[in-house]
């Protein structure tokens, strides 16, 4: 899944397209699609302009200058394809834009589970995100107060987005590999000492992933994740081998020499 590096990355591809320009027709190319943003809300969008484009956790904003929004979520594996209005629609195209400048933008999906739904300037859409992950003024006091409450193990807690925004399966992995912790220790017995360092980890984690920003898929990285999808490799750290677990219906990997619980 896509997760904040991903995500701000394909927002700003997005916007360098988008801002300023009108919206001449937005279309849905897939049933579950058509459901999410039926025929009477996507007509709202047709013939208005783009005033800017704004990412929130995993989730994009297209903002119009009507004051309402477009809504965007990848889900597992969504992204935008760039073309021309008089050229055919790529694969798995789910959502087209049709811009005032003979481009054209696309939300693809193989799986189909992306969805845009548009909302009014008086209804907003209602996200219920915790603070965003890459937020500069987030203190390690904080992140002791949100975890405080999770009774859970440290890894699932830190992809829940009404605790933190933008953080998933991957960058969970990666930010206790390079905080030194456990992604099996308990949630709320998060030490200050730990969380200083969770705090970090999660900061290179991020810049990690926004240097190589674009879509992983296993194997298809040119530079490695530190722990992710790399079972029974050595760590970089200790050369322990890294082991692999379960947690919450998704793969934890960690280090058990320098993140023993």
């Amino acid at each position: 899944m896509p997760e904040l590096p991903e995500v701000e990355y394909a927002a700003r591809r997005a916007r360098r397209v988008l801002h300023g320009r009108r919206i001449v027709a937005l279309r849905t190319h897939h049933p579950s699609q058509a459901r999410a943003l039926p025929e009477r809300h996507a007509r709202q969008a047709q013939g208005r302009a783009v005033v800017g484009v704004e990412r929130r956790g995993k989730a994009q904003l297209i903002l119009l200058d009507t004051g309402a929004s477009l809504l965007v979520h990848f889900r597992m594996n969504g992204d935008w394809a760039l073309g021309r209005r008089a050229t055919a629609l790529p694969p798995h195209a789910r959502v087209s834009l049709d811009l005032d400048d003979g481009r054209r933008l696309t939300l693809v999906d193989s799986r189909a589970l992306c969805r845009v739904t548009w909302h009014a300037a008086s209804a907003p859409p209602r996200l219920h995100l915790g603070p965003e992950a890459d937020d500069p003024s987030l203190t390690p006091a904080d992140l002791r107060q949100r975890f405080g409450r999770k009774r859970g193990p440290l890894k699932p807690a830190l992809m829940d987005q009404a605790v933190l925004a933008g953080i998933g399966n991957i960058y969970a992995s990666e930010a206790c590999w390079h905080a030194q912790v456990s992604p099996r220790a308990r949630a709320s017995s998060l030490t200050r000492p730990r969380a200083e360092r969770l705090l970090e980890g999660l900061r290179a984690a991020l810049a990690d992933g926004h240097v190589n920003a674009g879509r992983y898929h296993r194997g298809e990285r040119q530079i490695p994740f530190r722990v992710y999808d790399r079972e029974g490799e050595p760590c970089d750290r200790c050369a322990a081998t890294i082991r692999r677990a379960v947690q919450a219906g998704r793969s934890t990997y960690w280090c058990p020499r320098c993140q023993a619980r």
